[in-house]
Protein backbone atom coordinates (compact mmCIF):
# COMPACT_ATOMS: atom_id res chain seq x y z
CA UNK A 1 0.00 0.00 0.00
CA UNK A 2 1.34 3.29 -0.83
CA UNK A 3 1.40 6.35 1.17
CA UNK A 4 -1.81 8.71 0.79
CA UNK A 5 -1.99 11.65 -1.96
CA UNK A 6 -2.80 15.00 -1.38
CA UNK A 7 -4.64 16.42 -4.33
CA UNK A 8 -3.89 19.82 -5.41
CA UNK A 9 -7.60 21.17 -5.56
CA UNK A 10 -6.44 24.49 -7.66
CA UNK A 11 -6.66 27.71 -6.65
CA UNK A 12 -9.09 28.89 -4.17
CA UNK A 13 -12.21 31.30 -5.39
CA UNK A 14 -12.01 34.88 -4.51
CA UNK A 15 -14.81 35.90 -2.92
CA UNK A 16 -16.48 38.48 -5.41
CA UNK A 17 -18.85 40.65 -2.86
CA UNK A 18 -19.82 40.75 0.55
CA UNK A 19 -23.05 42.13 2.03
CA UNK A 20 -23.15 42.49 5.91
CA UNK A 21 -21.74 39.13 6.95
CA UNK A 22 -23.02 37.37 3.63
CA UNK A 23 -19.91 37.03 0.89
CA UNK A 24 -20.51 34.89 -2.16
CA UNK A 25 -18.44 34.08 -5.34
CA UNK A 26 -19.18 32.06 -8.77
CA UNK A 27 -19.93 29.40 -6.92
CA UNK A 28 -20.06 29.32 -3.14
CA UNK A 29 -21.95 31.64 -0.79
CA UNK A 30 -20.25 32.15 2.94
CA UNK A 31 -22.23 32.84 6.11
CA UNK A 32 -21.24 32.51 9.48
CA UNK A 33 -23.07 29.16 9.74
CA UNK A 34 -21.09 27.72 6.79
CA UNK A 35 -20.58 27.81 3.21
CA UNK A 36 -23.18 26.41 0.51
CA UNK A 37 -23.36 26.34 -3.11
CA UNK A 38 -24.96 29.65 -4.81
CA UNK A 39 -27.01 26.83 -7.34
CA UNK A 40 -30.54 27.13 -6.59
CA UNK A 41 -30.26 30.22 -3.82
CA UNK A 42 -33.39 32.80 -3.45
CA UNK A 43 -31.99 36.48 -2.22
CA UNK A 44 -34.10 38.82 -0.92
CA UNK A 45 -33.83 42.78 0.22
CA UNK A 46 -36.19 44.41 2.41
CA UNK A 47 -36.09 48.39 3.06
CA UNK A 48 -37.28 48.66 6.78
CA UNK A 49 -35.51 52.35 7.11
CA UNK A 50 -37.66 55.41 7.19
CA UNK A 51 -36.60 59.40 6.50
CA UNK A 52 -37.26 62.10 9.40
CA UNK A 53 -37.23 65.78 9.21
CA UNK A 54 -37.97 67.93 12.01
CA UNK A 55 -36.97 71.75 13.33
CA UNK A 56 -33.86 72.09 14.56
CA UNK A 57 -32.92 72.66 17.84
CA UNK A 58 -30.65 75.25 17.07
CA UNK A 59 -33.04 76.88 14.64
CA UNK A 60 -35.42 77.47 17.67
CA UNK A 61 -32.98 78.39 20.08
CA UNK A 62 -31.74 81.11 17.23
CA UNK A 63 -35.06 82.14 16.45
CA UNK A 64 -35.99 83.11 20.84
CA UNK A 65 -32.95 84.98 20.86
CA UNK A 66 -33.28 86.77 17.32
CA UNK A 67 -37.39 87.65 17.68
CA UNK A 68 -36.79 89.71 20.18
CA UNK A 69 -34.60 91.86 17.57
CA UNK A 70 -36.70 91.59 14.46
CA UNK A 71 -39.07 89.62 13.27
CA UNK A 72 -36.89 87.81 10.68
CA UNK A 73 -35.56 85.85 13.94
CA UNK A 74 -38.60 83.70 12.84
CA UNK A 75 -36.98 81.97 9.44
CA UNK A 76 -35.19 80.41 11.57
CA UNK A 77 -37.75 78.09 12.70
CA UNK A 78 -37.36 77.07 8.97
CA UNK A 79 -34.03 74.80 9.78
CA UNK A 80 -34.72 71.42 9.53
CA UNK A 81 -32.84 68.31 10.79
CA UNK A 82 -33.16 65.41 8.55
CA UNK A 83 -32.70 61.63 9.46
CA UNK A 84 -32.24 58.44 7.19
CA UNK A 85 -32.59 55.72 9.86
CA UNK A 86 -32.89 52.50 10.07
CA UNK A 87 -31.56 48.97 8.66
CA UNK A 88 -32.40 46.87 5.14
CA UNK A 89 -32.48 43.20 5.70
CA UNK A 90 -30.99 40.76 3.46
CA UNK A 91 -31.64 37.26 3.30
CA UNK A 92 -30.14 34.38 0.97
CA UNK A 93 -32.09 30.87 1.38
CA UNK A 94 -31.11 27.45 -0.08
CA UNK A 95 -31.37 24.03 0.28
CA UNK A 96 -30.36 23.57 3.77
CA UNK A 97 -29.80 26.89 4.92
CA UNK A 98 -31.10 30.29 5.79
CA UNK A 99 -29.30 33.69 6.85
CA UNK A 100 -30.40 37.34 7.32
CA UNK A 101 -28.57 40.30 7.61
CA UNK A 102 -28.92 43.56 8.94
CA UNK A 103 -27.15 46.74 7.89
CA UNK A 104 -27.74 50.37 8.59
CA UNK A 105 -29.23 52.38 5.96
CA UNK A 106 -27.21 55.51 6.19
CA UNK A 107 -29.00 57.27 3.12
CA UNK A 108 -30.60 56.43 -0.02
CA UNK A 109 -27.36 55.61 -1.42
CA UNK A 110 -27.17 52.37 0.76
CA UNK A 111 -30.48 50.53 -0.23
CA UNK A 112 -29.12 51.04 -4.22
CA UNK A 113 -26.08 49.60 -3.59
CA UNK A 114 -27.33 46.91 -1.64
CA UNK A 115 -30.16 46.25 -4.18
CA UNK A 116 -27.02 46.08 -7.04
CA UNK A 117 -24.82 43.45 -5.10
CA UNK A 118 -27.79 41.28 -4.20
CA UNK A 119 -28.97 41.14 -7.78
CA UNK A 120 -24.92 40.88 -8.92
CA UNK A 121 -25.64 37.21 -6.74
CA UNK A 122 -28.72 36.56 -8.38
CA UNK A 123 -26.89 36.18 -11.84
CA UNK A 124 -24.49 34.46 -10.44
CA UNK A 125 -27.06 32.33 -8.45
CA UNK A 126 -28.92 31.81 -12.21
CA UNK A 127 -25.88 31.01 -13.97
CA UNK A 128 -24.60 28.29 -11.91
Amino acid sequence: MGQPVDYYAGEPERWLATVGDISFSQHWVATPTGTYPIKDTMWTVADMSHYSESISTAGVVLCIIFVWFCLLGLLFLLMKDRRYVGYIQVTVQGSGFFHSTLLPAGGPQTMIGVTQQVNYARTLAAAA
